[in-house]
């Protein structure tokens, strides 16, 4: 088991270093596209009754047992594929949270399984539980700054966020900060701090699609807060 678990950090930390666990880098999905598919932030893909979209059931129930907000998860289930479980961009992401056929592998699942919608979800909420235990933030952390590294983590990599936290801890900077974190991962394109001994994961020049979409998922995670209740 300690053999998995560590092969499972590794895999996580140089995986999302170099794709990003949303894998966007040559999508052939803009938002655009995924606007003019959405009409309204509460698709209706399914019979029933729903507050946030046709998946509010699927996406709370599973991501309960994982011990995750089904507000937060249904926020990112909006910006990566507007509520449409057949989406699938150019560099193989797939389904509801565009997941990448490697990180099913990663969890064991058959990769001809990943577009099913709780099969999507779950590996999602999978995937927020590995980051959050590879990343041990303090308890003391504002849940504004949690969420915001999570999110960070998930889509722009553990090894460049863990590499900004470093560079913040070696200026005498709060590496819990959000403010301080997303400051350091876009001073990570300058060769003075990429080149910084304490940088494990190289150049990073994502930090404006990364700082863009933590803030994106955010604002409707508020809002869906709002809409939704618990």
């Amino acid at each position: 088991m300690l053999k998995k678990t560590v092969l499972t950090f590794a895999f996580l930390t140089v995986f999302t270093t170099f794709y990003g666990f949303n894998a966007h880098f040559g999508t052939s999905v803009t938002d655009d596209v995924l606007n003019d598919a959405a009409e309204s932030d509460c698709l209706p893909l399914a019979e029933g009754k729903y507050v946030i979209s046709a998946y509010d059931n699927l996406i709370r129930r599973i991501s309960e047992e994982e011990g995750h907000d089904w507000r937060l998860m249904s926020a990112i289930a909006y910006h990566e594929s507007r509520f449409m479980p057949d989406l699938t961009s150019r560099s193989g992401a797939c389904g509801l949270m565009q997941i990448m056929p490697s990180v099913a592998r990663q969890f064991e699942i058959p990769t001809d399984r990943i577009a099913d919608p709780e099969t999507n979800v779950w590996l999602a909420n999978k995937l927020m539980t590995e980051i959050q235990s590879t990343l041990r933030l303090p308890e003391g952390t504002p849940e504004k700054d949690r969420m915001s590294i999570v999110l960070a983590s998930y889509n722009g990599g553990i090894g460049h966020v863990s590499d900004a936290r470093r560079l913040a801890r070696l200026n005498g900077e709060n590496p819990n900060s959000w403010e301080v974190v997303s400051r350091y991962l876009t001073l990570k394109s300058q060769p003075e701090y990429y080149e910084n001994e304490v940088v494990k994961c190289g150049r990073f020049t994502g930090s404006r699609q990364t700082l863009a979409y933590v803030n994106d998922v955010i604002g409707r995670y508020d809002k869906y807060c709002r809409i939704a209740g618990r």
